[in-house]
């Protein structure tokens, strides 16, 4: 079983000087500390706000409104922030969060960025502008290239992009090697046409974003059920009566997930949250589109907060599973029917003391008993992660925790249970 690794210290590497003074990692610009309360609630009138300031002010009024009201339904696009599903039924108008309207807004942006723009600014100088001041200069109008010796990047007809591209591509010894990589901004339908042709020039070597971000979740999915892929719906959420979620920011990341969150609460269900940070979005959620709710205090979301120290996933996870053992509220006939190896997981759970649990996670032995409890009373259990479990040394041992947890109660294969996985974007569909 997985065992509670401490960090190792990475070794230094010299890093050669690049010559032409360029930066990988471009700086901020330093920007004073200051400390306010902690929020209490996402969502509500500031998040109605913001969507609007940047969507309206950036794309302009009129094809502002035109892209938000087209985002995310049956006859527009799907949203490039984050990968959190549609309603198959019914959709709102105002199928988009804050999130979504700051992304869309990006990319229906009226600034253009010329070739004057890259004659006026070297690579070298461009490599000290922050991410945040090149996304705002624009848009690309037309290819560029940097030529070798080149300190600017210069125009490129269409044409001679094609014949570049084709020629380095026919070079090679075998298309295994080269590496096909797509942006989370890429649309499902740019994405399926790219995988079409890298596939029809003869490799699988084409990792989308996902397996930046998840490719642990991959792994650690394969080795114990068999599919590297999440195996619940946005309609599991309707029916779950404890959902956990672990290691993510809903309300930063994917604010979308809040309404289900509110929606699972409001019909009975418990929320678990373990996290190092008490996130305001799962403390509580005001919809931003029911006026009601926004003048008043929210959704209060979280029954149970784990504030677990970093990394200390694979110990909370082994103690739900121990307290599980110990109640006796073990699955036994699905474990019997559908899994493999419980006498060698259990007998490595007798062997971790709960002293150590306590030490490695941060918290309190009462506190993971309170959690296996919940979860010991039913079987539709959803366990929900982003990458406070998947970036880690690690990483995979979180997964295959989640997943021992989850098959104790035999929460898979029926309506309101199982894994799942909040990753990628529309590329990942492709």
């Amino acid at each position: 079983m997985a065992e509670n690794l401490p960090d190792r210290p990475v070794p230094s590497r010299a890093v050669e000087p690049d010559p032409r003074q360029v930066n990988a990692q471009p700086p901020e610009d330093a920007v004073a500390l200051k400390q306010d309360a902690p929020k209490l609630y996402a969502g509500g009138i500031p998040a109605v706000v913001q969507a609007m300031k940047h969507a309206l002010g950036e794309a302009g009024p009129i094809r502002g409104t035109k892209l938000l009201l087209q985002m995310n339904q049956f006859d527009g696009f799907d949203c490039p922030g984050c990968a959190w599903p549609e309603p198959d039924g019914e959709r709102t108008a105002t199928e988009f969060c804050e999130n979504g309207a700051k992304a869309v807004a990006e990319e229906g942006d009226k600034k253009r960025i010329t070739r004057e723009f890259f004659a006026q600014h070297s690579v070298a100088e461009l490599s000290h502008k922050s991410d945040f001041w090149l996304g705002k200069q624009g848009r690309l109008t037309e290819p560029m290239v940097l030529r070798k010796g080149k300190t600017h990047y210069e125009p490129i007809s269409w044409d001679e992009t094609f014949a570049l591209l084709g020629s380095e591509l026919n070079a090679l010894a075998s298309p295994n090697e080269a590496i096909f990589y797509t942006s989370g901004r890429t649309s499902n339908e740019a994405a399926f046409l790219y995988q079409l042709f890298v596939r029809e020039y003869g490799t699988n070597n084409l990792p989308d974003c996902s397996n930046m971000c998840h490719e642990s979740s991959g792994s650690g999915l394969g080795e114990t059920i068999g599919i590297g892929k999440g195996t619940v719906k946005l309609e599991d959420f309707d029916h779950a009566q404890v959902i956990v979620v672990v290691g993510q920011n809903p309300g930063t990341n994917h604010p979308r997930m809040l309404t289900a969150l509110q929606r699972a609460k409001a019909r009975g269900a418990k929320i678990v949250s373990v996290n190092p940070l008490k996130e305001a979005g799962l403390i509580a959620f005001k919809h931003p589109q029911k006026p009601l709710d926004m003048l008043g205090r929210g959704t209060a979301l979280t029954d149970l907060y784990l504030q677990t120290r970093i990394n200390g996933d694979v110990a909370i996870f082994q103690g739900i599973g121990k307290a599980l053992v110990e109640a006796g509220t073990v699955d036994q006939k699905f474990v019997q029917e559908r899994t493999e190896n419980y006498l060698a997981y259990t007998g490595h759970l007798g062997k971790v003391a709960w002293s150590d649990i306590v030490e490695t996670s941060g918290v309190t032995e009462q506190q993971i008993r309170e959690v296996a409890k919940l979860i010991g009373a039913t079987d539709k259990v959803i366990i929900c992660w982003a990458m406070g479990l998947t970036q880690h040394e690690n990483a995979v041992d979180n997964i295959r925790e989640v997943v021992n947890v989850l098959l104790l109660r035999g929460a898979f294969g029926k309506p309101g249970a199982g894994a799942c996985p909040v990753r990628g974007h529309s590329n990942v569909q492709g």
